[in-house]
């Protein structure tokens, strides 16, 4: 766990293992980058695995006014920073619209993408952000997380995942949380999705309440040759709460992508 300089700030950084193509995770709008430890343990023990932390999350630098494409410049520039020119991206949710937004970017940076529980356009986008906004003015992150904890787990929920997700939520800043629910939950990346043309899975939990398996679909079906997986069990943290599912899967599409499978 640490912080890396970059050419636009520092940037919280957990850095694992060495050598193959890295693998970049990205995390959703009420987390941080603790919640990709069961990846960073497993992806790490094979090859060089990093997550970060967005503008004003974590030990990053909070930059005013950042958009989505900030975000995704925040990630191309640690990779910069850490000599790397090529890497898998996994993305949830507002990590999914980063790493759109990374490959719009920087196509040829771009090995793979897996996009869990994301979309490229949200129907309810812009009722959600009022929402989400207006429930932290009045009740605080904590109180915000303690509230959209059920919506965002299956049912019944591990206690041990329950009470991590809060303590996670309730660590945002919430002026870092504005911009990112801004970014997230605004964004129309169809053009975008349709221009991908490196390997792509998108996954999905199959209990996802905050962004459906419809929405998973309709982002499978806009860009050429994606695969979808649903994680049977998971609501829309299928990473922490079905970790050896999501590992497995996620495994197998690196193997199939690097011409191991």
């Amino acid at each position: 766990m640490g912080v890396i300089e970059t050419v636009l700030g520092p940037v919280g950084l957990d850095l694992r293992g060495q050598g193959g193509t890295p693998l970049l995770f990205l995390h959703g709008v009420g987390s941080d980058r603790s919640a990709w430890l069961p990846q960073l343990e497993r992806f790490g023990a094979e090859r060089l695995t990093l997550a970060i932390d967005y503008p004003g999350y974590g030990e990053s630098a909070l930059r005013h006014g950042a958009t989505r494409s900030d975000f995704a410049s925040t990630a191309l520039a640690v990779l910069d920073a850490l000599g790397i020119e090529q890497v898998h991206v996994c993305g949830l949710s507002l990590g999914g619209v980063v790493a759109l937004c990374m490959h719009a970017a920087a196509p040829h940076r771009i090995a793979s993408l897996v996009l869990a529980d994301t979309f490229a356009v949200h129907p309810e986008g812009r009722a959600i952000r009022d929402r989400s906004l207006a429930a932290a003015e009045e009740l605080g992150m904590r109180g915000l997380a303690e509230a959209r904890a059920e919506a965002l787990l299956a049912a019944p929920a591990d206690p041990h995942v329950r009470h991590k997700v809060i303590e996670t939520m309730s660590r945002i800043d919430p002026a870092a949380y504005a911009l990112a629910a801004e970014a997230v939950w605004l964004a129309d990346l169809r053009e975008e999705a349709a221009a991908v043309r490196c390997p792509t899975l998108v996954l999905c939990g199959s209990e996802d309440r905050i962004t459906p398996p419809d929405l998973s679909l309709a982002l499978k079906t806009l860009i050429p040759d994606a695969g979808l997986i649903e994680v049977a069990g998971a609501g829309h943290l299928p990473n922490v709460e079905q970790p050896a599912i999501f590992n497995r899967v996620l495994a197998l599409f690196l193997a199939q992508v690097e011409g191991q499978g």
